[in-house]
């Protein structure tokens, strides 16, 4: 791996934000549109501050588009806690597919949008971003939450996309592989460092969604 890994134990922990206001349903918006959360987002960005309870967050750190803001916003209500934003963790730039619905991108590309990291993997998006431009764009973002993030929990507020990024550079996977994980609205992902095990990386908890499950 091409980045700096913490030398103590670290649990990174990647929220996708909220459902996404109804009209983007099924739409390619990406980094071009700056969309806010239905009713059921917000209450996913609630339950998501919720379950992290009075445990302690050492940082938080997140993209700047407003659906993640508006996620995060109840968990920073609750801690007090200053997040960090980064533009680099803003959603894939779909190009030409940006505003389109699946159904459209397969009618006017032939392609179906279940197989958009191959398409990126490719480098075959038309007008949009390829797998190694999104990952040189988001491994600088990592870098720098990995050696800022003491020993405990760092945060970061993501998008789906970007989530399967970060997995692909800390598992040493590629981004193609990352298909098999889902990720969910208002999910929940945790990644634990451990530099004492030789292989550092666990992935500890996927697509957990705290609003369809009992507060811990």
């Amino acid at each position: 791996m091409q980045f700096h890994l913490p030398n103590h134990p670290l649990q990174l922990i990647l929220v996708r934000h909220g459902e996404v206001e109804e009209t983007y349903h099924k739409v390619f918006g990406g980094s071009k549109i700056d969309m806010a959360l239905s009713p059921l987002g917000h209450a996913q960005g609630t339950a998501v501050a919720q379950w992290f309870g009075a445990d302690d967050i050492h940082a938080v750190y997140a993209s700047p588009m407003l659906r993640v803001q508006q996620t995060m916003a109840p968990l920073l209500a609750a801690k007090n806690i200053t997040p960090t934003l980064l533009d680099d963790l803003r959603e894939v730039d779909f190009g030409e597919w940006t505003g389109l619905r699946w159904d459209e991108v397969k009618e006017l590309f032939g392609v179906s949008a279940f197989d958009w990291l191959e398409v990126l993997d490719k480098g075959e998006l038309p007008g949009g971003e390829s797998a190694h431009h999104l990952k040189e764009r988001v491994r600088p973002c990592l870098d720098r939450i990995l050696s800022e993030s003491g020993p405990g929990r760092s945060v970061v507020f993501c998008h789906g996309g970007i989530i399967r990024v970060i997995l692909s550079l800390l598992l040493d996977l590629p981004l193609t592989r990352m298909a098999h994980f889902n990720i969910e609205y208002g999910s929940i992902t945790v990644v634990e460092l451990l530099p004492e095990k030789r292989h550092i990386v666990e992935l500890e908890l996927l697509n957990y969604q705290p609003l369809n499950q009992p507060v811990r």
